[in-house]
């Protein structure tokens, strides 16, 4: 860790630091469990050069995640934007997990939608992984996941030459129906964003914890599309969500629909690998 990191670290915290050890497992940042002063070891994540506002917008994430009282989200230290940019947390200590922690998952993922968010969107824009995204306030659910999800990153994809002008134009057609395949009208749940199963963790009790979110308020069926496209997650999660919460009918067929939109993050952050994936969603979509 550069002394510089140090020094903001013992400015913010009001202790000095110890020590520190790099952990692995970031793609995007560095991170470091810090020794402080007092005895306490903390997480701390950082970035030569993030974007503007990027540690700044995950550690309002983590407090609007943290009002619901839902599940553990890890307490948000001190963050600073400025050269050297860091975010701090509590460090969590794993444990295993405890024989119902599918179930518990389940039930707290379904609280935590259930207590809402005031609009589709949100006050500030934010980030999934390095990417912007933006969290215009929309009056209804259709429009806000259209003009501040799936259009942003397919404008991206298009114009870095990821989509071609065939794929463009199927995204033109489910625009036109997608007001019919997003399932019936809710109001907007208090969703993680990025909910892959690397942003789980397992506290010292064995319970779940959420790391990364890349919150707004949206429909609750996209933080369980994104569970179910990379794996991690077993049925009796997604059973145990439906027993505090059962889903719509038609559920399932709205899968696809809502794994576009991390697809297309994916294309714009890791390449065209994943455009054949976006296609087989697409064609499923209309």
């Amino acid at each position: 860790m550069i002394p510089e990191l140090c020094a903001r670290l013992e400015q913010r915290l009001g202790t000095r630091v110890r020590g520190a050890k790099q952990l692995s497992g970031g793609d995007i940042n560095e991170a470091f469990e810090v020794s402080l002063g007092t005895g306490e070891r903390i997480f701390v994540k950082t970035h030569p050069s993030p974007p503007a506002g990027m540690f700044e917008a995950e550690a309002r994430g983590l407090r609007w995640l943290a009002e619901a009282d839902a599940i553990r989200i890890p307490r948000v230290l001190a963050v600073s934007d400025d050269s050297p940019a860091f975010l701090a947390l509590e460090l969590l200590m794993p444990a295993k997990r405890r024989p119902d922690f599918d179930e518990a998952l389940g039930h707290s993922l379904a609280a935590l939608h259930a207590f809402g968010a005031p609009s589709f969107g949100l006050d500030h824009d934010n980030f999934i992984g390095r990417l912007a995204q933006s969290n215009v306030v929309a009056n209804d659910w259709p429009t806000f996941y259209w003009a501040s999800r799936l259009e942003p990153q397919l404008r991206l994809a298009t114009d870095r030459g990821l989509i071609d002008e065939k794929t463009r134009s199927s995204f033109d057609t489910l625009r036109l129906v997608l007001p019919e395949r997003v399932g019936p009208e809710e109001p907007p749940s208090r969703l993680h964003g990025d909910l892959w199963a690397g942003n789980l963790h397992v506290d010292e009790a064995g319970r779940a914890c959420l790391i990364d979110p890349a919150v707004y308020g949206g429909h609750r069926e996209i933080d369980l599309a994104m569970m179910r496209l990379f794996g991690g997650f077993s049925e009796r999660v997604f059973a145990a969500y439906g027993d505090a919460w059962p889903l719509a009918p038609g559920a399932g067929e709205r899968i696809s629909v809502y794994q576009l939109y991390p697809l297309l993050v994916h294309v714009n952050l890791f390449g065209g690998s994943y455009v054949a994936s976006v296609k087989r969603a697409l064609s499923d979509c209309i």
